[in-house]
């Protein structure tokens, strides 16, 4: 199992748009990695943007990202930068 935690950045948390783009990069992988984040109020497993959008995220919290399987830094780093994220949607 490999761990990160990071900061939220983006300015109005993680909200749909953001949780749109952390699934597509987590889809490939949710066959074969468990996908883990925990945050201020508890944890989810990123099997579903619902999971995501529950746990309320808001910038400035720490979240830790676990991930468990094949190439489990390499998706932990990638996913840890999308949480970093400050996206400027328009």
């Amino acid at each position: 199992m490999h761990q990160q935690t990071v900061v939220i950045r983006n300015k109005a948390g993680i909200h749909c748009r953001p949780s749109s783009v952390i699934m597509f990069a987590a889809e490939p992988y949710a066959a074969t990695h468990e996908i883990l984040i925990t945050g201020p109020r508890g944890a989810a497993k990123l099997a579903s943007i619902l999971d995501l959008l529950t746990m309320g995220l808001q910038k400035g919290e720490e979240v830790t990202i676990s991930v468990t399987g094949e190439k489990e830094e390499e998706l932990c780093k990638k996913l840890a930068e999308l949480f970093e994220t400050e996206f400027d949607f328009t």
